[in-house]
């Protein structure tokens, strides 16, 4: 979907497909007809963007084969569907029984890292619209926390500024400008802003033309960041706001009440990792942590539960649950405030993105397809809604 900003910017929205994972080119086609066409079609739209997840095999494919690339832009074409930016930070198995923290492998200190995310730049490259100079790849913030020593840290960075040379010449020769973005997430090595910015204007940092952060609206709320502090701090030390995730996480005020744990104990799964926070005090050291939901719940040190928690599970922003628990759908409003409801947008790539429909409590799960692509389409038209609020005009 496509919006025109006050001062003339275009903004895309999209919805991330790591919803309906793929492996395979094959399976990432099967994808469009089954999903994402239909979800164009409930939403009135004769065009739709997508965020493209592509595991390493479909990415591999897509870079060597020409074939199997125009193969895939003439589905987009005949199905409606624009791309304009790409998820890049599950290499393989988000399809998987259990991802946990296989999701932050390879990382940032690995060959095959940089070669997988090369190539998707190139396939983006070749997928943009020919009226959209720019694309963006979110990818995971260098690595999971531990164990992520000084080398490992100067590694990724210099993996970084390397794929950065590499994009340069991606753009002398396409005339398309990619450019790479950390999404900071609880539990990784940049968990929050203020690490973004640490990593990426200290010793070593990749040239910001090219490398800056995407803001996922879930795990800025879970690690309890206030967006009016936030936003203005990644401006303010200059690294650019290349995407946005809009997502939505868990929240409940009384941790402590057994009816608040057994609600919480409902999104609880053994497939993703949901990381959990409470709010001990003020400011960032007052926020105690927990790698996982049921860890934080009843492991071997729970939490103390005297203060509110977030959890990482993305809520569609559509489906609100039940009291005693909440979304934390405010602060993507204030957080999308500061990103285009200002004179120029900070970023036009913004893009829905709940991959945990299929894990939800029973009560919020969709029980086929056509509840799927019901579920999407509803998350993007709330997003589309709270875009016009701010006075985006939506286009055609």
């Amino acid at each position: 979907m496509r919006f025109r900003h006050p001062d003339g910017s275009l903004v895309h929205l999209s919805y991330c497909t790591n919803v309906h994972p793929a492996e395979t080119l094959d399976g990432v086609l099967a994808q469009l007809r089954a999903y994402c066409e239909p979800v164009r079609r409930r939403l009135g739209r004769e065009r739709l963007g997508i965020g493209l997840w592509l595991a390493h095999e479909a990415a591999h494919t897509l870079d060597t084969d020409p074939a199997a690339l125009a193969t895939l832009r003439e589905a987009l074409r005949s199905s409606g569907l624009e791309v304009v930016t790409l998820n890049g930070f599950p290499y393989r198995g988000f399809g998987a029984d259990r991802v946990k923290y296989r999701v932050y492998q390879p990382d940032w200190t690995t060959a095959e890292r940089q070669d997988h995310t090369a190539a998707l730049a190139r396939v983006l490259a070749a997928l943009l619209p020919d009226d959209e100079p720019e694309g963006a790849i979110s990818t995971l913030p260098l690595a999971w926390r531990t164990p992520f020593p000084p080398e490992a840290r100067a590694s990724s960075l210099a993996r970084l500024t390397d794929l950065s040379g590499t994009l340069d010449r991606l753009q002398e020769t396409t005339g398309r400008s990619v450019r790479l973005a950390l999404e900071p997430e609880p539990g990784c090595v940049v968990e929050t802003t203020t690490q973004a910015v640490d990593v990426l204007t200290g010793p070593g940092a990749p040239p910001p033309h090219r490398v800056g952060v995407c803001v996922d609206t879930c795990h800025l709320a879970t690690a309890f960041e206030d967006p009016d502090e936030a936003i203005p701090g990644l401006t303010a030390a200059g690294v650019p706001i290349v995407k946005a995730q809009l997502s939505a996480a868990l929240h409940a005020d009384e941790p402590d009440q057994p009816g608040v744990r057994a609600a919480l104990a409902e999104f609880a799964e053994p497939r993703f990792l949901h990381q959990t926070r409470e709010r001990a005090a003020a400011g960032p050291e007052g926020v105690l942590a927990r790698d996982d939901l049921d860890e934080a719940l009843t492991g071997p040190e729970p939490l103390p539960a005297r203060g509110p928690w977030r959890v990482h599970h993305h809520i569609p922003l559509n489906a609100h649950p039940a009291p005693p628990l909440a979304s934390t759908l405010p602060v993507l409003h204030r957080v999308l405030t500061h990103l285009v409801g200002g004179p120029a947008p900070l970023t036009r790539h913004l893009e829905v993105e709940t991959y945990t429909w299929e894990v939800l409590p029973r009560a919020l799960r969709p029980t086929d397809p056509d509840e799927l692509a019901n579920g999407i389409a509803a998350e993007l038209a709330v997003a589309r809604d709270l875009l016009l609020s701010l006075g985006l005009k939506e286009e055609a």
